[in-house]
């Protein structure tokens, strides 16, 4: 049983009669983990009637794909690589890496057509960082995505260029070692 709450779409920020600007927020930690606060964030925000996408890169293993979303509710979409496997390396042969960038070609065309309020894009960093999407991409798509259109990036080892143009930067630290 899948349980549903009806809620008014929010189809554009336009009729507000104040204009709202779009926040990039970081959450970094130094080890890989999954961002509970973030997925209630965006579980909250499209239980309200937000339009949201949760796009994990680095994650396969359900055979998904952008083609086959994940629908949580009527507003939250969720997105993982079409891929048998989570990624741990930058090596990937042809097919691994051509689902990647499959994955990364639709999450800037459905954000920069407005289809989104709110996207998370899960372990980019970690993608960035193994070479696998190039920095300079993600920071022209940041740039021209729209304008009411906030942003949570994810992952460890995030790049300064991205640190520097967040608005809000969340550091999970472990206060203990296990």
């Amino acid at each position: 049983m899948v349980s549903q709450l009806e809620a008014p779409a929010l189809k554009s920020p336009d009729h507000l009669p104040y204009s709202l600007e779009g926040l990039v927020q970081v959450f970094t930690s130094s080890h890989r983990s999954f961002f509970t606060n973030v997925m209630a964030q965006a579980l909250r925000i499209a239980g309200q009637g937000t339009p949201v996408l949760v796009v994990q890169f680095l994650k396969g293993g359900i055979g998904q794909g952008h083609e086959h979303p994940v629908r949580l509710g009527q507003y939250l979409d969720w997105v993982r690589c079409d891929l048998p496997r989570y990624i741990d390396t930058p090596e990937l042969d042809d097919t691994e890496h051509q689902a990647l960038i499959e994955l990364w070609q639709y999450t800037q065309n459905v954000v920069l057509a407005g289809k989104y309020s709110l996207v998370v894009l899960d372990e980019l960093s970690l993608a960035i960082h193994f070479g696998l999407i190039p920095l300079a991409e993600v920071l022209a798509f940041l740039e021209q995505r729209p304008s009411y259109v906030d942003i949570i990036l994810t992952g460890p080892q995030m790049p300064q260029a991205l640190l520097d143009i967040a608005d809000q930067i969340t550091e999970v630290r472990r206060s203990h070692q296990p």
